[in-house]
């Protein structure tokens, strides 16, 4: 055998672990890249979504006046979800770029990614959140660990009976186990659509509303592509899916983020977190019960 540097080594010893952790079957399947209007549709202001290359590609135009967004045509109950977005470059302070599922009753459902736009030069801040039976409050905010305006970056939700996985660009950023047990509920009898959108949030966004956005930088302008679905569709109304343990998403290897996935998940919330509500005993004297299953603490 011929002699490895120190480096080497520890490259080779870098990609066991990581053929390790795909092998052991918990990263969800390649998303397939599909154009815009398979799965989903404009819901108000369509002169400022723009299409390019047959609806490949699209991007959202917020001005002064209106922001834009989409919607899927189906609604979902499980499933794995993922686009691929550049965020709005420069000065984004006050604008919010979203990507969510969301149910349609009082009492609703929601899995939320937010981007909140900041002032140049500034990191974009990523808001997760989630709503059982109408309640949120389960807020989570992260710096990204790149810059999301350079180039495109693929963001997804994995949503089965067990656990809701919130990944960037493959790397797990939260997880939300199925706590139902703990008495705490979980989104799993309520199909939902999914939604994006692009609009002005000056009063809370950046700085919670200090920072306004500069119109005289309008518009402001964030890129899609590879508008993925695969999931159970179901009628509104359903309140199982008809196919449930049938799909790859179902499988014993998705009930758990892997060893790998895990270590991933520590590293995120070691270098990037700035706020977790699971930690905040000010808003939350009593820490919710699905926290320490989540192991967020």
């Amino acid at each position: 055998m011929g002699q490895k540097s120190k480096g080497g080594y520890v490259f080779a010893a870098l990609a066991i672990v990581l053929m390790m952790g795909g092998a052991m079957g918990a990263s969800p399947k390649k998303p397939v890249a599909v154009p815009f209007g398979k799965n989903y549709m404009p819901t108000w202001a369509f002169d400022h979504i723009k299409y390019l290359d047959g609806g490949s590609h699209i991007q959202l135009l917020l001005d002064k006046y209106t922001g834009t967004g989409f919607q899927s045509k189906g609604s979902y109950l499980f499933g794995h979800f993922s686009m691929q977005i550049k965020m709005v470059p420069g000065d984004s302070a006050g604008t919010v770029t979203a990507f969510y599922l969301s149910s349609q009753n009082s009492e609703h459902d929601e899995i939320d990614f937010e981007f909140l736009g900041n002032r140049t030069g500034q990191p974009y801040i990523l808001q997760t959140n989630v709503f059982t039976g109408g309640k949120g409050d389960r807020e989570q905010r992260i710096y990204l660990w790149f810059d999301p305006t350079k180039a495109y970056h693929s963001y997804s939700i994995l949503w089965n009976l067990y656990q809701i996985v919130f990944f960037v660009d493959d790397i797990p950023i939260r997880v939300f186990k199925n706590s139902k047990d703990l008495g705490v509920r979980f989104p799993f009898n309520q199909p939902m659509k999914i939604y994006s959108s692009l609009w002005n949030a000056d009063d809370w966004a950046t700085r919670g509303g200090l920072e306004k956005t500069d119109w005289s930088k309008a518009p402001f302008v964030a890129a899609y592509r590879n508008f993925h679905i695969d999931a159970c569709q179901s009628s509104v109304n359903a309140k199982f899916c008809a196919t449930r343990g049938k799909h790859w998403w179902d499988q014993k290897q998705f009930r758990d983020l892997d060893a790998y996935q895990w270590r991933r998940l520590r590293w995120v919330r070691r270098k990037f977190t700035i706020y977790n509500y699971c930690t905040d005993r000010k808003r939350f004297p009593i820490m919710s019960r699905e926290c320490k299953r989540d192991r967020d603490v």
